[in-house]
């Protein structure tokens, strides 16, 4: 048995020998721990039980009789095969977990360069993002946003929320979206058929309940004000909307979305932990560089990660160097092939960073 088989095993066993021995324990912490490695261990236990059944297959192969002979080959790289994908699920799961994957998400959308162009691929985005999340079961929710004169959005922010007993999670199905995304094509007020380049920029951040990240009352202002619409006309006479800001960062929050006073100040603080939070996680990031973590997962927001060439029908993702097809089909939030090759790089980039 490997080496990092046999630990899990040895863990397990510790742990279950401490929550019976009737001494005191962390309840919660090991119950946990127990259920995470249960599965793996149910694994581990298949894996011995059929590397055994290998073994004895291989005594057949000898047999004198061709046909039992034959029959022990047939076995052989059946038992084979299921030995090497069980390998492959227990290495998998034991590799190192982003602690948000289990969390909902906000995701900001902000138009870069490329003016009324950039604000209407905002509106895409944000579309598409939102077919996508229906399509996973998950619920889009907008949180504020900005209109531009051309029928786009200057900034959308809007927070996706899955199902408690489902597999798949908001932030590991979204987190690979932060970064700029290029747009390049004609826009449809060009006479002249020429390509136009703009940018969006993504953020896609984990929704932080305040036992997960809490944020002294002292640090927050939090002021009460009149919703506005479109070119800051007011829609709303009564001081609803919530505007919020960390002091020590100058970060600041706002909703106007929700009805009440109450409901857009939840939201708001729900938008200023998650921006505190990965503000400083940014500040540690740069000062200590972890070679094991996934450089997929956690991009620099700044770095361009994606180019949508509509002329060529082509969607380019930059850090894994891969091209896809049916641009139009992307756009209305097909976009299950382009997630999953980007978990899949993850996966392997984990696997080779563990080897070092």
């Amino acid at each position: 048995m490997e080496v990092g088989f046999k630990k899990i095993l040895d863990e397990y066993d510790s742990i279950t020998t401490e929550m019976s021995s009737g001494g005191s324990f962390d309840m919660q912490k090991l119950g946990k721990r127990q259920a995470e490695l249960a599965p793996i261990v149910g694994r581990i236990s298949e894996l011995e039980k059929l590397e055994k059944e290998l073994a004895e297959n291989q005594k057949l192969l000898s047999d004198s009789d061709p046909e039992i002979k034959s029959m022990a080959l047939d076995e052989g790289r059946r038992l084979e095969s299921r030995v090497l994908d069980l390998k492959s699920e227990v290495e998998e799961a034991l590799l190192p977990k982003d602690a948000n994957d289990n969390k909902n998400v906000i995701v900001e959308i902000r138009a870069g360069a490329g003016g009324d162009e950039a604000t209407l691929f905002v509106a895409e985005m944000f579309r598409a993002y939102g077919k996508f999340a229906e399509e996973l079961g998950f619920t889009p929710h907008i949180v504020s946003s900005s209109k531009s004169d051309a029928g786009g959005f200057k900034e959308v922010i809007f927070e996706i929320h899955g199902r408690v007993s489902a597999q798949k999670h908001p932030y590991q199905m979204f987190k690979y979206e932060s970064g700029v995304h290029r747009v390049q094509r004609v826009p449809e007020t060009e006479k002249s058929g020429r390509v136009h380049t703009s940018t969006v920029t993504v953020a896609v951040l984990p929704i932080l309940e305040e036992k997960d990240y809490a944020i002294a009352d002292k640090d927050l202002k939090i002021e009460a004000t009149t919703s506005s619409g479109h070119g800051g006309q007011s829609v709303n006479t009564t001081y609803s909307a919530v505007r919020i800001l960390h002091i020590p960062t100058g970060i600041t929050a706002q909703c106007q979305d929700e009805r009440s006073f109450m409901q857009n100040k939840e939201k708001a603080l729900e938008v200023i932990r998650a921006r505190v939070a990965q503000h400083y996680e940014d500040i540690e990031n740069k000062k200590v560089r972890d070679l094991t973590k996934s450089q997929i997962g956690t991009g620099d927001r700044s770095e361009k990660i994606r180019t949508y060439n509509f002329p060529q029908d082509r969607v380019t993702d930059h850090r894994i160097n891969q091209n896809f097809n049916q641009i139009n089909l992307i756009m209305e939030g097909k976009l299950s092939q382009i997630s999953e090759a980007l978990q899949k790089a993850d996966l392997e980039m984990k696997k080779e960073a563990l080897k070092k």
